[in-house]
C-alpha cells in the first residue's frame, strides 16, 4: 500500500483544488463557498450520499464498496476554515480576502480528502461504507462537536474515525502519532478587575486595577510553576490586558484579562480552574479591588486509544515507510477530540516540509504532500475494510 500511481495522475486536480480553496479562505462556520464546493465535487465523484448542512455547515460524503453488508463503517474528516490572519506568502493564489487566510493547511486537508474519495468512488476496492466528513469551524469555533452533536455518528453508523494534519518541521510524506494523550484541552478564562477610577496624579484616592491586574497575571505563573506537579503538563497564558481607558493619565475603573489554559490531564485541568479564581480574587482583595473569573471549557483532549494509533501507524508506514509513534504530545488542541470522544480512531500528523509554522502570515501547504495523505486516507478505509 505505498502511494497510489492514480494521486500522482490526480496531483494537478487535486491542487487546482486546494489553490481554489486558498484564494478564497472563509471563517469558522461561514464556510459556505468552500462547503458548496466540497459538496459539488463528491456528487461529480458519484459518492452514493452528499448531505450538506450537518453542523450547520459541515458536508458529509458516503461511498459504498463493493460490498457492504456486514462491512465497517469508517469516518475520515478533513477541516475546512480558515484563519483571521493577512496572508504574507506573495503567492499568486495567494488569499484574494484580506484579514482572512489559510495559514494552518485545511485547504490542503480538504483537497487530500476530496482526493481520497474521488478515488475510492472510482475503486470501490473495499468491503463497507466509507464516511468523508468535511468540517467547518476548527479553528475554534467547536465545529467537530455541532457535527457530533447533529447525530452524525449515529445518522451513517460510523465505527471508527480518523483525521489528519500536517505539521511543519516534519519531511514532506513522513508521518508521526503516538498512542495516548496527543493534543491538549483547550480551556479559555476571562477576570475582569474592578477598583476605583481616579486621575493617575492622585494613586492613593484610587484603587489601582492596572496594578492589580499585574499582580494577578504575576502570580496565576504559580499554577504551572508551584502548583502542579512539574511532570504533568500545563500552560497558563494570559494573551489580553484591556483597560477600559486609552488615556495617559486615567486610572482605569476596569481592567479585563483574557486568556488559555492547555492541560492532559482532567485532575490537572480541574485544579487549574480551581486555582484561577481563587488566585484572581484573592489577589485583587488583597488591594481592595475585585475579581470576577468566567471560565470556559473548550475542546478536550485529542487521546489516541492504542489499538487504532496501531492501525493508523500500519497505514502511514505503507505508503512512505517513514512514521514515528512516539511524538511529544503538543499543547495546540484539536476539536477532532469531539469525534474521538464519539468513536474510536485516531488522528496523525504528515509532515509539510521546512515551511513556515502554522497560523503564520507565510505559512503555505506544500502540494508535494497531498500524493502522501491521500494515499493514508484511502489507505486506511482499504486496510480496516478489506474487500473479500
Amino acid at each position: 500500500m505505498p502511494v497510489k500511481n492514480r494521486f500522482a495522475e490526480l496531483l494537478p486536480e487535486i491542487t487546482a483544488w486546494r489553490r481554489d480553496f486558498h484564494e478564497h479562505p472563509e471563517l469558522q462556520f461561514d464556510v459556505h463557498r468552500t462547503a458548496g464546493k466540497v459538496a459539488e465535487l463528491l456528487k461529480s465523484f458519484g459518492c452514493d450520499e452528499v448531505v450538506e448542512g450537518i453542523g450547520r455547515t459541515g458536508v458529509v460524503g458516503v461511498i459504498r464498496g463493493k460490498t457492504d453488508t456486514g462491512g465497517r463503517v469508517i469516518g475520515l474528516r478533513a477541516d475546512m476554515d480558515a484563519l483571521p490572519i493577512n496572508e504574507a506568502t506573495g503567492l499568486d493564489y495567494a488569499s484574494k480576502t484580506p484579514g482572512k487566510m489559510h495559514a494552518c493547511g485545511h485547504d490542503g486537508h480538504t483537497a487530500m480528502l476530496l482526493g481520497a474519495a474521488k478515488y475510492l468512488a472510482e475503486t470501490r476496492n473495499f468491503n463497507g461504507t466509507a464516511v468523508v466528513i468535511f468540517q467547518p469551524a476548527e479553528e475554534g469555533g467547536g465545529g467537530g462537536k455541532e457535527m457530533v452533536d447533529d447525530g452524525m455518528m449515529e445518522r451513517w453508523g460510523i465505527q471508527e474515525v480518523y483525521g489528519m494534519h500536517n505539521m511543519p518541521g516534519i519531511p514532506v510524506g513522513d508521518f508521526a502519532i503516538r498512542t495516548g494523550p496527543m493534543m491538549a484541552a483547550a480551556d479559555q478564562f476571562e477576570i475582569v478587575v474592578t477598583g476605583k477610577g481616579g486621575h493617575a496624579a492622585k494613586p492613593h484616592d484610587s484603587i489601582d486595577t492596572t496594578l492589580v491586574a499585574s499582580h494577578i497575571v504575576i502570580a496565576l505563573q504559580s499554577i504551572a510553576s508551584r502548583t502542579v506537579d512539574p511532570l504533568k503538563q500545563v500552560v497558563v497564558s494570559v494573551c489580553t490586558f484591556r483597560t477600559e481607558s486609552e488615556a495617559h493619565n486615567v486610572i482605569p475603573q476596569t481592567v479585563l484579562l483574557k486568556g488559555t489554559v492547555r492541560t492532559m490531564d482532567p485532575e490537572v485541568q480541574d485544579l487549574v480552574e480551581t486555582r484561577i479564581g481563587e488566585i484572581a480574587e484573592a489577589t485583587a482583595r488583597a488591594f481592595g479591588a475585585t475579581a470576577q473569573v468566567d471560565y470556559h471549557r473548550g475542546y478536550p483532549v485529542t487521546e489516541n486509544p492504542p489499538e487504532h494509533t496501531g492501525y493508523a501507524a500500519e497505514v502511514a508506514q505503507a505508503v512512505s515507510g517513514k512514521v514515528k509513534t512516539d511524538i511529544a504530545p503538543l499543547m495546540g488542541a484539536e476539536d477532532f477530540s469531539f469525534m474521538l470522544n464519539a468513536r474510536p480512531g485516531a488522528y496523525i500528523f504528515v509532515g509539510n516540509g521546512d515551511t513556515a509554522m502554522v497560523h503564520h502570515p507565510a505559512y503555505n501547504f506544500d502540494d508535494n504532500v497531498i500524493p502522501f495523505g491521500s494515499s493514508w486516507y484511502a489507505g486506511m478505509v482499504e486496510s480496516r475494510m478489506p474487500a473479500a
